[in-house]
């Protein structure tokens, strides 16, 4: 029987499905795993208790068993390979194979874990691409033994006690558990002469330098993979990959839109915003010239199109927005307050505001009318 209540000790509901069941035990028994957790005996222990709720819960008759307060597997017979109580050994090593790649024939090579980092970009380079190097520092086979863990001239041998399968299958009252192997640790094999470089575990740690390729137009927290650049897999699997984030630094010129297009703001004069011009404005490739139109508002805004950045996800070119910004002088000397105030007296008849008061007269004379009206 478990020592704990195997709800608790799988952190599910005691209405959980079979489904939910399978994935909080396939989560716990990942990382608690021996092989993740070299000479961590803690760890051993929370694996073999994960192993025993499980096995109370998988089964349907020993978990209604549980929940009716009865011990489960008492007086049950089972199929074949069936332990005492009922409970089939080769159901635990078929869920080893599944979750860790073990089979019968002993444990298989596995995939290295993921790793990841970040590279600080210029904003030129991010608009441009570059290739920007980076070092990573990671779990990488050991090049003396070639990963085996075996001293050269050495081979590591079949573990004697599981014979080459990993597991460990123990009966225990009224039913048997299937468990990593104590003597060589769920691997397989036993190193009997260690690599002095690695001292047996097959890896060492190094620091390995890439080049990122990162292409133009990326945005901040792009997320760049590189295949196989991760840590070397266990027994000769696969390496993992290594992602890697940009971080681009601000332009003081450019400001990235949502849209991932570019805007800048353009200050002009009252003169250019009333009669027009043309105005030099930054690209990305230079600088280009492009028309006021006579009476801009404060705010307009003026699109180039395909002068913006590289699309990463398109072929072409976005496109730069210009808001045009009407700079006031907060001085102004004499001749400029006399040509000011010629121009106020010629606009005399163009006051924006006369349309908004000559509006609130005639609201305010309808009210009147309306209130003697009533009286």
């Amino acid at each position: 029987m478990p020592t704990r209540d195997p709800y608790e000790v799988l952190g599910v509901d005691k209405k959980a499905s079979d489904e939910e069941i399978k994935r909080a035990y396939r989560k716990l028994a990942r990382d608690y795993h021996p092989d993740r957790n070299p000479d961590d005996p803690k760890a051993e222990e929370r694996f073999k208790e994960i192993g025993q709720a499980y096995d109370t819960l998988k089964d349907p008759e020993k978990r209604k068993a549980y929940d009716s307060g009865g011990m489960f597997g008492f007086g049950r017979g089972g199929g074949p390979g069936a332990g005492p109580g009922g409970f089939n050994v080769g159901d635990v090593g078929d869920i080893f194979s599944s979750i860790f790649g073990r089979g019968r024939g002993g444990p298989e090579p596995q995939r290295g874990r993921d790793l990841e980092t970040e590279i600080r970009l210029t904003f030129e380079q991010a608009m441009e691409g570059a290739q920007i190097p980076v070092t990573v520092p990671k779990q990488a086979r050991c090049g003396t033994c070639s990963g085996n863990g075996a001293a050269p001239g050495t081979r590591p041998v079949t573990c004697p006690r599981c014979e080459g399968s990993g597991i460990d299958a123990q009966s225990q009252g009224f039913f048997s558990i299937s468990q990593p192997c104590p003597q060589c640790g769920g691997r397989g094999q036993i190193v009997e002469t260690p690599c002095p470089e690695c001292r047996g575990s097959g890896v060492t740690k190094q620091r390995k330098r890439y080049r990122v390729n990162v292409p133009a137009g990326v945005k901040d927290g792009t997320r760049i993979r590189l295949a196989g650049k991760g840590e070397d897999g266990p027994l000769g699997g696969p390496s993992g990959d290594l992602f890697v984030t940009t971080r681009v630094a601000a332009s003081p010129v450019f400001a990235r839109r949502a849209d991932g297009n570019l805007e800048v703001k353009v200050p002009i004069t009252v003169a250019e915003a009333i009669g027009g011009a043309n105005v030099e404005v930054p690209t990305l490739r230079g600088t280009k010239r492009i028309r006021i139109a006579p009476g801009t508002q404060h705010g307009t805004v003026h699109r180039l199109r395909g002068e913006g950045p590289p699309r990463t996800n398109a072929s072409g070119r976005g496109d730069i927005y210009y808001r045009f910004e009407i700079e006031i002088p907060t001085e102004l000397d004499r001749k400029q307050r006399e040509a000011l105030d010629e121009l106020s007296r010629s606009l005399d008849g163009a006051d924006p505001r006369e349309r908004i008061l000559r509006d609130a007269r005639r609201r305010a004379g309808s009210a009147d009318e309306s209130e003697k009206v009533g009286a």
